[in-house]
């Protein structure tokens, strides 16, 4: 019995050494990454995600248009396209007014411009005056009458608000002038119309040369048309008698 039991013992040994020698040179199965697998996996993951989807272009930012300053509009200033003021200078002889050029006539501080309105809507030129006329001998005190005869040669009435101004700045010192404003009907000028303006004074008491100017004024402060003026001498009554004597050959010759 126990004969029997130790061959089957002998018998299992050689069985398991014979299996034992099959599996020697045998290729072992690789052990897998596991890191790797995650990584295949998270791929395929992101590649179906990606097929699911249709790209979107992302839109373009459009800057916002710069602002450009507008160029300021250019004003034609009054009296015309070429905008100039021409001052009138005093020792330059008006139409009909002779100077004697006996004494300098003062120069104005402020300028006064001769300025037509509106392309020429208000302008006026001389047309005559009365005695006294220039050089002319007066008593100290003496009361005397000038006449200013001037045209309308401009295209607008003169009317309410316009004045026949006295200029003092071209005026000799002292002289004592005064404005005559336009305020009746009567005496709007029409275009290609006369008026006449009367100023009543005294002359001065000094001796000496004595000079009045006056010019016209619209509605809107600016001068226009001749300067127009009054020259006389207060002197003696040998120079008053020189000169009367003077006017009246010259009156003779004319005649």
């Amino acid at each position: 019995m126990k004969a029997r039991k130790l061959k089957w013992v002998i018998g299992g040994l050689v069985l398991s050494i014979i299996l034992s020698s099959c599996n020697i040179g045998a290729t072992p199965v690789p052990t897998q990454d596991i890191g790797a697998i995650q990584t295949q996996a998270f791929a395929q993951v992101m590649t179906q995600v990606a097929a699911a989807f249709t790209p979107t272009s992302m839109p373009t930012n459009t800057l916002a248009p710069t602002s450009t300053l507008a160029v300021p509009p250019t004003f034609a200033p009054i009296g015309g396209s070429s905008g100039t003021v021409t001052p009138f200078a005093f020792n330059t002889p008006q139409p009909g007014l002779t100077q004697t050029g006996a004494t300098p006539v003062p120069t104005m501080t402020g300028a006064v411009a001769t300025v037509t309105t509106k392309n020429g809507c208000t302008d006026g030129a001389f047309v005559g005056e009365s005695a006294p006329y220039d050089g002319a001998v007066l008593r100290p005190n003496e009361p005397y009458e000038k006449h200013f005869d001037i045209m309308n040669t401009g295209s607008c009435a003169w009317d309410e608000g316009f004045a026949f101004v006295f200029q003092p700045g071209y005026s000799t010192e002292g002289f004592k002038g005064y404005d005559i404003q336009l305020r009746k009907e009567v005496d709007f000028t029409k275009p290609g119309e006369m008026i006449t303006f009367v100023i009543k004074l005294n002359a001065a008491v000094q001796p000496g040369t004595h000079i009045g100017s006056w010019k016209l004024r619209d509605d809107g402060g600016n001068y226009f048309g001749p300067l127009v003026f009054v020259k006389y001498v207060v002197g003696t009554r040998s120079e008053r008698n020189a000169t009367s004597e003077a006017q009246t050959a010259t009156a003779e010759a004319e005649d």
